[in-house]
């Protein structure tokens, strides 16, 4: 008001503020997930000459929690799939609530899964669904896709990187690929996935979301500088679901699912699981997810079938290459030790054992040396 705003406009800064919360709230998880302890710092805090102070993870944790809940309690920001594509909705803060309590034991040693079902499965309940083709969610139209709550976008012609999904795209392809293929001009050879992940897909035949690459391609990896040991990876491209090229060959059209629906539907049943409640809505869920990847009910599974070691495996088929997986091994106990061993784990082509400090990343030595209040993760 004191700076002349008013009537709608004013609505909309108070939109606008909201979203902006939820972006620093967004990437103050993304802190806490991958460093634990971190600086901490809002716009409370004079930073002219400020070294922020190291929070503990349980202290950030509160204060997204609090952040989120705020800013769904003051209205202001839009319904599920009303506002502008790309921008956030409250199915954007369901989305980010519901994992952050499925995760809150990790961060804080407290089980919160009864409050991750609740925000899931606001999120199944919201007008978002299913796209029926699981593939056009990676495709360069996807923006057209059903199921994404919140992407990164991404354009070819306007917004220019060698990062984000242009790298993705291009440095998935390689060997006897064609990059005429993914709508790009040539392919970096870089990425691909384990033989131990491979078999995570139990009949990748008719599960649609096996967008694997293997002609001329090694199931095993005994040079993980040869790009055609292990299986290459098709999933994301930079083609329409018509079979259209991106607007350019060199910088890509497609966006970053960072939240999308089918996540929700497996974060209820896992959640549901460990809480052991309401196990007959979580298979529900879970065979909705399986029933699209399959094209019907061939891929449904029983109530004996469902459990954890299930949810792992079919979050590992759902959302592989999108994030993910760091932070499920985490949860499930299976980053690090030996109790989970793939191709090259701890610098060994069986794979071998690390140790559990490898569960948090190492505070950067540019930013030790920039704040003398922070004190470096244990082990490194």
């Amino acid at each position: 008001s004191e700076r002349g705003i008013t009537g709608e406009d004013k609505q909309e800064v108070k939109t606008y503020r909201s979203e902006a919360r939820f972006l620093r709230a967004f990437s103050y998880w993304h802190a806490i997930d991958m460093f634990g302890n971190i600086p901490f710092v809002t716009e409370k805090d004079n930073v002219g000459s400020f070294e922020p102070p190291q929070k503990s993870r349980e202290e950030v944790f509160n204060y997204i929690e609090g952040e989120l809940l705020d800013i769904l309690k003051n209205g202001s920001l839009k319904e599920p799939k009303q506002n502008v594509y790309g921008r956030i909705d409250k199915a954007a803060v369901w989305m980010l609530l519901s994992k952050l309590y499925l995760n809150a034991k990790v961060y804080t040693g407290e089980a919160m899964y009864s409050d991750a079902m609740t925000y899931a499965e606001k999120v199944i309940n919201s007008p978002y669904q299913l796209d029926p083709n699981y593939q056009h969610l990676f495709l360069a139209d996807n923006h057209t896709a059903q199921g994404i709550i919140f992407p990164v976008v991404s354009d070819g012609e306007k917004a220019q990187t060698y990062g984000g999904m242009n790298f993705l795209v291009h440095a998935a392809v390689g060997g006897d690929m064609s990059p005429s293929d993914f709508g790009i001009g040539g392919g970096w050879g870089g990425p691909r996935i384990t033989k131990q992940f491979y078999e995570r897909f139990n009949d990748p035949a008719n599960d649609s979301r096996a967008l694997f690459f293997t002609e001329g391609q090694s199931l095993e990896i005994p040079d993980v500088t040869e790009f055609t040991n292990g299986y290459a990876v098709s999933k994301f491209k930079n083609v329409t679901s018509e079979g259209e090229a991106g607007s350019v060959p060199g910088f890509v059209d497609t966006d970053w699912p960072v939240f999308r629906l089918a996540d929700a539907y497996l974060t209820y049943a896992e959640a549901a699981l460990r809480a052991g409640s309401n196990t007959g809505q979580a298979l529900t869920y879970v065979n909705e997810v399986r029933s699209r990847a399959y094209g019907g009910s061939s891929g449904e599974i029983s109530q004996d079938e469902l459990d954890l070691d299930f949810i792992l495996a079919e979050r590992a088929r759902e959302l592989y290459w999108e994030g993910k997986r760091r932070t499920d091994l985490i949860r499930f106990g299976e980053f690090t030790g030996d109790k989970y061993l793939w191709a090259w784990k701890g610098g060994t082509q069986a794979g071998s054992s690390i140790p559990g400090y490898y569960k948090l990343f190492p505070i950067p030595a540019a930013d030790l040396n920039a704040n003398s209040n922070l004190t470096q993760n244990e082990g490194y």
